[in-house]
């Protein structure tokens, strides 16, 4: 089976975030499992666009309204992440640092999708299924089905996987003539309250529809920003597939961005390595215990309710713990973060920014990871934190819901029901007492090692839903 995966980003080229980790991961599992998985991903201007070969395999031109881009199609020479990726070449469009947050976006990932398309209609022979991820590339099931220049595609299969409902990439019918000749009687499809939302095309005309937890399928039925009639409407071709980890990437034994590597037999000594360069490095005590966060300071990762939480934390708990926030986003909440850094020196530092390898040595080293989500579609980090023996603290949400049990249940972490200040620090108390009894707490690490979160298990998932829709050709 030739599986095509077009996305906004693809781990290592560009990440923003799970999505990335994702489109990056499944593709390679595909492969290993007997299918042909190819990845189309926009040319940013990244470190690792600057560090990897390419050979042109195609180019071209493309009209968007008034605007004509020439686009070049690029082939990583090696497939030494796994699967053959393609990376489409508009430097007037893309030759920048950034994925998202341009003021011509819509214009971006519109001319994205065109040119991918314009390409994919130039080969011999059609893919099999053109798996799209999320809004940016939401038009495409649409074009294949109902623009004249993509005749080719119309029986081809698509499906739209749903990393984030949230974001939709809506805009007006003022850019309606962006997009290639298709006969009007048609343009209802594009619209969801009045404008053309990207999102809502893709799940009306895509012959699938997937989300990255079962949970989520059910949450967004009832919160989808708007999109909870139509998700309803299409919930007999929908499915919620868990996602994955690449466990080549996240092994303990083998990470190399660790400074001491470890497996299941000697977790205790290698985490506490792992927890003491940490803490030298930001100047906390490895005698207690290690609360972390890792993600986006934003709202729908309950990163607002962080500031508090940790200010009530620390003077609940005077010097018995130490907090190491790691993420960037909102100004507001990573100056009130900052703020609290001379009250609690020696117990709570902060990293405002992203680094890959720092947050490999978080997972490592320490001994609690904090996810009080308001949306979480599937969540990675959570299955990255059990994969390194690192226990979560979440609320019950989206794929967090799914992956993660109360240690009171016999689980593998720690849960609460509610985004707020009181359940957050109400579960770090419970993390404290669980701290002091080494011998359960080393119990539940143990059993989070060992959860099975392979992309070997999801893989078949995909193939299914794909065999399934292509069998209706």
């Amino acid at each position: 089976m030739e599986i095509f995966h077009i996305s906004a980003e693809c781990y290592p080229v560009a990440k923003v975030g799970g999505l990335a980790d994702v489109v990056g991961a499944l593709p390679k599992y595909q492969n290993k499992a007997g299918h042909l998985a190819r990845v189309v991903v926009p040319c940013y201007d990244t470190k690792f666009k600057k560090e990897y070969d390419f050979d042109c395999v195609h180019w071209g031109a493309i009209k968007l309204g008034k605007f004509n881009f020439s686009f070049s199609v690029l082939k990583e020479t090696t497939d030494k992440l796994g699967f053959e990726l393609y990376l489409i070449e508009m430097p007037e469009l893309f030759d920048r640092k950034n994925v998202y947050g341009y003021e011509d976006d819509i214009e971006r990932f519109l001319s994205f999708q065109i040119a991918t398309l314009d390409w994919i209609m130039g080969r011999e022979a059609m893919p099999d299924i053109i798996n799209c991820h999320d809004h940016h590339t939401g038009l495409i099931p649409f074009m294949m089905l109902y623009c004249n220049k993509y005749k080719k595609l119309h029986n081809t299969p698509s499906m739209i996987t749903i990393h984030n409902g949230l974001y939709q990439g809506q805009f007006g019918f003022d850019k309606l003539h962006y997009l290639p000749e298709f006969d009007l009687s048609h343009v209802n499809l594009l619209e969801w309250d009045h404008c053309i939302n990207s999102l809502a095309v893709g799940i009306k005309c895509a012959w699938s529809v997937t989300t990255v937890s079962p949970n989520y399928l059910n949450e967004i039925n009832y919160s989808a920003n708007g999109l909870e009639t139509l998700f309803n409407i299409v919930r007999y071709k929908s499915r919620g597939i868990l996602n994955g980890i690449d466990t080549e990437v996240w092994d303990p034994a083998k990470d190399s961005m660790l400074e001491k590597n470890y497996s299941i037999s000697n977790f205790e000594v290698g985490k506490q390595q792992n927890k003491e360069i940490l803490c030298t490095l930001f100047n906390l005590d490895p005698r207690k215990p290690l609360f972390s966060f890792i993600g986006r300071l934003l709202e729908e990762k309950g990163g607002d309710l962080l500031p508090q939480a940790t200010a009530l934390a620390m003077s609940e708990n005077y010097q018995e713990i130490n907090i190491l926030i790691l993420g960037s986003g909102s100004p507001e909440i990573e100056n009130q973060l900052n703020s609290l850094l001379p009250d609690y020196k020696g117990n709570y530092n902060t990293f405002i920014g992203y680094n890959e390898e720092l947050a490999h040595l978080i997972y490592a080293g320490a001994d609690f990871l904090l996810m009080p989500s308001r949306v979480e579609p599937c969540g990675l980090n959570q299955m990255y934190s059990l994969r390194y023996g690192t226990i979560p603290i979440v609320r019950r949400t989206g794929g967090l819901k799914d992956t993660v049990i109360d240690f009171g249940d016999d689980g593998n972490g720690i849960c609460h029901d509610q985004s707020s200040v009181g359940d957050i620090c109400y579960s770090i108390q419970r993390a404290i007492e669980l701290y002091k009894e080494k011998q359960s707490l080393n119990k539940i690490r143990n059993k989070g090692m060992l959860t099975d979160h392979s992309w070997e298990r999801v893989c078949q998932e995909y193939i299914e839903v794909y065999n399934l829709i292509i069998k209706k050709v």
